[in-house]
């Protein structure tokens, strides 16, 4: 199980599991660390579900993990948690191949806790700590604190030597380009830095799982189309933060809160079991926001933050080039309703609710 920092893990993790004592093991803790110091000796012997959180610290861990997969397959005998991307971790890592289901937890979904609180989930963002703060102020504080001990040690344990000044006026900046087209050069000028500069940042915030690169669809069609991915911060809380956005008023008065709306939509809905998620658009500025299968069906799914949707010109050049049987246009009102042969509106509410898009 990966995802960022504070993301509910490892509460999860126990409240599922509720390993025995000496089942678990937590490899920011320096006494677990020494007990797993040898593996083969410590692991074998113990039974049931055993759970190693943080597993990053020890990707030598993983080719043992193998082996004791192979002795003993019981499903689910290993939890392993990790605060970084798979490949990063070593969960991905072709010594698992076949003997490992990956699952990403990135806080609450508006299906995990009632469309009810859909406003608040995209105000304060997934963090459990965030979202359940009893008043806004808090939830800030909270986030606040996050973004400065991310930066200032939770990049540097996981591998990446970059001052945590310099990460920030990155991360900031980014936020400012949430939901565009990737322009390096931009940053990098912005930054006084090489372009190969800024893409190491941006896939070093990216495996720490805070940022989400959407790559682009290309399609066989004899259009010029967009390369490069869309940049978004993975958390709608933590997007707020970096813009300066205290609460909901300075939310809705926000240039961004139209490219805030629509990364907190891509977000839930790839929470879900949502597969192969990609953008779509073209130089003539065409554009889908996302293409996803769901169902074993190909979807593609437009965000508009408006009451009062309609069908775009993007819309029906994405259904002739794709060749979409079905786009849904999702949107912030609350009805949902045919739009054409091809095309529904949603509303948030119902497309995020659990089944809401056809997920189990």
């Amino acid at each position: 199980m990966t995802g960022p920092r504070q993301a509910g893990k490892s509460t999860l993790a126990r409240t599922v599991v509720q390993p025995l004592p000496s089942n678990a093991f937590d490899l920011e803790d320096p006494r677990d660390l020494a007990r797993l110091g040898e593996p083969t000796l410590s692991l074998p012997p113990l039974a049931g579900t055993i759970v190693i959180d943080e597993a990053q610290r020890s990707r030598d861990l993983f080719p043992v993990l193998r082996v004791l997969a192979d002795e003993d397959p019981t499903p689910g005998r290993f939890l392993v948690l990790g605060s970084a991307s798979p490949d990063l971790v070593g969960l991905a890592a072709e010594s698992l191949a076949g003997r490992v289901t990956l699952v990403e937890l990135g806080g609450f979904r508006v299906a995990d806790v009632g469309v009810d609180a859909l406003d608040t989930v995209w105000q304060r963002g997934g963090m459990p700590r965030s979202f359940l703060a009893p008043d806004d102020e808090a939830s800030a504080h909270w986030r606040d604190d996050y973004i400065s001990t991310f930066l200032e040690r939770d990049l540097g344990n996981l591998g990446f030597r970059i001052p945590a000044v310099t990460m920030r006026r990155f991360w900031t900046m980014l936020a400012h380009f949430h939901g565009q087209t990737w322009n390096g050069a931009e940053l990098a000028r912005a930054l006084g830095v090489s372009e190969s500069t800024v893409r190491r940042y941006l896939d070093a915030l990216t495996d720490a799982l805070v940022v989400r690169q959407l790559q682009p669809w290309l399609a066989n069609i004899g259009k010029r189309q967009v390369r490069s991915p869309k940049v978004y911060i993975r958390d709608s809380g933590l997007l707020h933060r970096l813009l300066g956005i205290a609460d909901r008023t300075a939310l809705l008065s926000h240039p961004k809160v139209g490219a805030s709306w629509e990364g907190f939509i891509v977000e839930q809905i790839l929470a879900t079991n949502a597969r192969n998620p990609w953008f779509w658009g073209t130089h003539a500025n065409a554009e889908l926001d996302l293409l996803v299968d769901i169902d074993g069906q190909r979807v593609g799914i437009e965000i508009k933050r408006t009451d009062r949707p309609a069908i775009t010109p993007s819309i029906r050049h994405a259904i002739d080039d794709l060749g979409l049987t079905r786009v849904v246009l999702i949107h912030a009102g609350t009805r949902s309703f045919p739009m054409a042969q091809n095309v529904e509106a949603m509303g948030a509410a119902d497309a995020l609710r659990a089944g809401g898009l056809g997920d189990s």
